[in-house]
């Protein structure tokens, strides 16, 4: 028996997707230049976008944890892949067994490192002024990290999308202080907005993630990062509401004259979540604006395809899910609007 088709795809252009990663290389100066595909390649299929990238010459991927890196399969002996979320005691038999690379981030986890033995690089994370995942600088300087093979050392900015801000600066003096302190086969800073800033940041490899998928991480990428990922929703259904009647839960949305409404086979449970409802997101007809109507729900949309006369019952509608633009529309940030599209689309690389 054949699989039904889903009514959501996602059409994914791949060769948007490797100049995007090119771009962002030739921005990162001598540094080499990584990718992020944690959380399954920010929504688009981290096999897909690794397979994609190593053809075009990237060779260093960065995944979250080890289910990610599991997931991925098994990668050419050419590519290198980092578990940036470290060494739990529950990953020790994971690490062991996979070739990818702990960053280690805390002292318990390079202590667990060093008793597995394991013979081989890791990767390790200094915070330098984010308070997230890291080694103090300090404890980094104490001995802590003696014996290690380490192949890259990294620290994360937390201001880079504000080219302005008073840490970018300061992050950038600690961690060159580091690297003067600390022996690794490579040092990195940069994500994409770290790109952005310049190559002082660049060290010797960058981890571009956002920008990779389409969206526009600081000033200096607009107009150089190209869009990727285009959702698509099929109508299921095509209704005239009256005048004066209402559209959808909450009776939000009155029809100032009689419509044409199209329903479409997506919602929040999809990830097109309810900051788009009450005309803030729109559907695309052939480039022809459909905006929403009254609110959005877990499973479907409904749309003014007035001015698209031609639309009927099965017709497919892209959903205008440009990062930067739904960003401003939406309320909601660049990388929550990747990474929430659900698993019900098709992903569908062109």
């Amino acid at each position: 028996m054949t699989a039904p088709v889903p009514p959501l795809r996602i059409d994914i252009d791949s060769a948007a997707l490797v100049a995007n990663w090119r771009w962002f290389a030739e921005a990162s100066g001598r540094a080499v230049c990584g990718a992020a595909v944690k959380a399954d390649g920010y929504g688009l299929g981290a096999r897909g976008v690794v397979d994609r990238l190593a053809d075009a010459g990237c060779r260093d991927f960065f995944v979250a944890t080890w289910a990610e890196a599991e997931a991925l399969g098994p990668l050419a002996d050419a590519l290198s892949l980092s578990v940036l979320h470290g060494l739990r005691a529950e990953d020790a038999e994971a690490a062991l067994a996979s070739r990818a690379r702990p960053v280690l981030n805390s002292a318990a986890m390079v202590a667990r490192w060093k008793a597995l033995g394991a013979g081989r690089a890791c990767d390790v994370m200094i915070d330098t002024g984010m308070n997230r995942l890291g080694l103090t600088p300090e404890e980094a300087r104490s001995g802590l990290l003696d014996g290690l093979e380490i192949d890259t050392l990294m620290s994360h900015l937390a201001c880079a999308d504000e080219p302005g801000h008073p840490l970018n600066e300061q992050q950038l003096f600690t961690f060159r202080g580091l690297k003067a302190a600390i022996p690794a086969r490579r040092y990195s800073l940069a994500n994409s907005a770290g790109i952005c800033l310049g190559q002082r940041y660049a060290f010797g490899l960058t981890r571009p993630g956002l920008g990779l998928y389409g969206g526009i991480p600081g000033p200096g990428a607009e107009g150089h990062v190209r869009r990727v990922a285009r959702p698509h929703a099929q109508i299921l259904q095509v209704r005239i509401v009256p005048r004066d009647a209402t559209v959808g839960y909450g009776a939000t949305f009155a029809a100032p004259a009689a419509m044409r409404v199209a329903i479409l086979n997506v919602g929040y449970a999809d990830g097109y979540l309810r900051g788009f409802g009450e005309g803030r997101g729109r559907a695309l007809a052939g480039g022809v604006p459909c905006p929403v109507l009254g609110r959005v729900s877990m499973d479907l949309l409904a749309v003014d395809i007035g001015a698209a006369q031609d639309v009927e019952e099965g017709d497919w509608l892209e959903l205008d899910y440009d990062p930067a633009t739904a960003s401003i529309a939406s309320g909601l940030s660049q990388y929550e609007l990747l990474t929430s599209l659900g698993r019900r689309y098709q992903r569908c690389w062109l």
